[in-house]
């Protein structure tokens, strides 16, 4: 019942058209019962009765019923499919808006696939119900209903002998919507889980070829797509002991009718003209029957895939935005952690951090991999809440800031690079799609990106691939810098934004932003001690606490962890640092 609430809500916005189409409907299904009571007439009346005269009006009135009913029908199915691609066009944008107000948690545990099956074959089941489902169903009752007044009219007992078929095809539909429901919902989870192999191999098809693969990736898609196959079997199964069943009962109407009819007629008790009728009408009460099965398969299907799509869309972000957010123009970028842990599931990530970054300092960032550098400076965007503790920026709870206005602030170059499918320039100005050409060129230029760019036949109106397929892996580290930089923020992360280039460009890099970090906070995740060695405050995490601090000088003086990194970077360079480290 609660599919039916929720479609709706959708629906009621086109309600008066809907009627429309459903007064059309019952138009067509009264037409429909023209021909039939025509022909009976014409057997009574024109051909046992001698009434010839009435042969040419009731021959016009099979006809004109027939195109009335043509034209109908026509402008019925024009507007239920105006209708249902309205609604799942208003559907699809709210899953859309609801997906992109989702944090970074809901994409962490859910598989894309998963939302692609919701965006594409539960929002197809949505769209056959609204177009045909329901329309079928209503045309389907008000023929049942109508033929049985018009047959119950005509003769009372043959209506009735008919009627004796109703119990076991209600009883057999019952069946059938309590088994279907379930293999519907299984054939949806299983086509997420094909959707996702799918995509994931796409997405990962030039590792898929660096490791030869390919018959690997082929045996799991297999596996996924027997599974998939299986559950629409499974389904099939359902149909082919419940559907066949239905249709048998349905097609004793016929034998019904000869045999009862017959032996009225010959007793008298009914016409051989209403014989003609109850004949001609026996489709329009079959029909229904036959239909029962069919309709409510395709009632369980939608109700399958609306109850996807409603749990998706009653996710609700746990990132947002508080009762009364303090909402700020532009910050100074002053930046402090209290105390602040995080646990992601049951893991702790981080420990206990407490540290301070004064506006326009530089902080280095290093640590082994994955002793929680990048969720750190994720808990500055609010990309995660912390678990305990607080970051403040400007004095300021991220909490109690309008999430927005924070994240226009800051500017992130992320550790996993996306770019794309568009041109160069469309990359760089994608957080400022206004910015003039020329600040796009100067922020590529202090990445080092601009010659690169030049080099190509269309330089900046270059189209590169999906993800950036087409440049280098520092040729995208330098385009995504580019388009954090260009964002003039208050805040600028950079997460390890020049692993992939080369000693020199780094430095020419290094030398290029050095201006440009004195107008503002910047946090600088690196493994080489070259990119954080002239920052303000440089820590050092392992295992989710910091474990050192300083400037660079302080910790090679200390003789720590960091002053291990710097001697197997830079060799026997400076023997102090062994020293200290003994």
């Amino acid at each position: 019942m609660e599919e039916f609430k929720w479609i709706w809500r959708y629906v009621k916005k086109y309600r008066y058209i809907m009627a429309v189409g459903l007064f059309i409907s019952t138009v067509v299904a009264l037409l429909n019962m023209v021909a039939p009571y025509v022909q009976g007439m014409i057997v009574d009346k024109v051909i046992i009765g001698g009434e010839t005269g009435l042969l040419a009006a009731l021959l016009l009135a099979i006809a004109g019923a027939t195109l009335v009913k043509s034209v109908m029908r026509y402008v019925h199915q024009c507007i239920f499919e105006h209708v249902s691609q309205n609604v799942v066009y208003n559907i699809r944008e709210e899953i859309y808006m609801r997906m992109q107000s989702l944090d970074f948690e809901f994409f962490d545990k859910t598989k894309t696939g998963d939302i692609m099956s919701r965006m594409t074959g539960d929002l197809e089941a949505v769209r056959h119900f609204t177009a045909f489902a329901v329309n079928a169903v209503f045309h389907n009752l008000l023929l049942f209903f109508a033929v049985m007044a018009i047959l119950i009219s005509i003769n009372f007992r043959l209506t009735l002998f008919l009627l004796a078929v109703a119990p076991p095809i209600g009883f057999l539909t019952y069946r059938l919507a309590a088994k279907v429901k379930p293999a519907f919902e299984a054939i949806r989870e299983q086509f997420s889980k094909l959707n996702s192999v799918v995509q994931e191999n796409i997405s990962g098809n030039r590792v898929v070829k660096a490791f030869a693969k390919e018959y690997y990736e082929i045996e799991k898609f297999s596996k996924e797509n027997g599974d998939f196959r299986q559950r629409n079997l499974d389904a099939a199964m359902i149909w082919q002991k419940y559907l066949p069943a239905l249709e048998g009962v349905s097609g004793l109407l016929p034998v019904i009718v000869i045999l009862s009819g017959g032996v009225m007629v010959m007793r008298g008790s009914l016409t051989m003209g209403e014989l003609v009728t109850f004949s001609g009408l026996l489709w329009a009460l079959s029909g229904p029957l036959r239909m029962s099965g069919w309709l409510v398969n395709d009632i369980q299907r939608f109700a399958a895939s609306a109850e996807k799509i409603r749990v998706f869309m009653m996710r609700e972000p746990l990132i947002a935005n508080g009762e009364n957010p303090v909402l700020k123009g532009r910050l100074k970028g002053g930046i402090e952690f209290r105390n602040v842990s995080f646990n992601y599931g049951d893991e702790k990530v981080l420990k206990n951090i407490s540290f301070t970054a004064r506006p326009g300092q530089t902080i280095g960032i290093v640590g082994p991999t994955g002793s929680g550098k990048s969720t750190l400076v994720s808990l500055i965007c609010r990309f995660y809440d912390c678990t305990d503790g607080e970051v403040l920026v400007d004095g300021i709870n991220v909490k109690d800031m309008e999430l927005k206005a924070l994240r226009r602030n800051i500017s992130v170059a992320m550790q996993d690079i996306f770019l794309f499918s568009d041109t160069i320039e469309g990359n760089i100005a994608y957080g400022v799609p206004e910015a003039p050409f020329e600040d796009i060129a100067r922020v590529a230029e202090i990445a080092q990106a601009h010659n690169f760019i030049n080099e190509f036949p269309e330089g900046y109106d270059t189209i590169i691939g999906e993800r950036g397929v087409g440049l280098s892996g520092g040729q995208r580290q330098r385009v995504a810098l580019a388009r954090a930089l260009l964002k003039n923020p208050a805040v600028l992360i950079l997460d390890d934004t020049t692993s992939s280039v080369d000693i020199e460009t780094e430095h020419e890099i290094r030398e290029a932003l050095g201006e440009y970090y004195k107008n503002r906070t910047t946090f600088i995740i690196a493994h080489r001690i070259s990119s954080v060695r002239s920052a303000d405050l440089i820590l050092v995490l392992d295992n989710g606490e910091i474990v050192e601090r300083g400037t660079h000088e302080e910790l090679i003086e200390a003789g720590g962890y960091y002053c291990g990194i710097y001697e197997s970077q830079y060799g026997d360079f400076d023997e102090a640092c062994m020293e200290k480290a003994v």
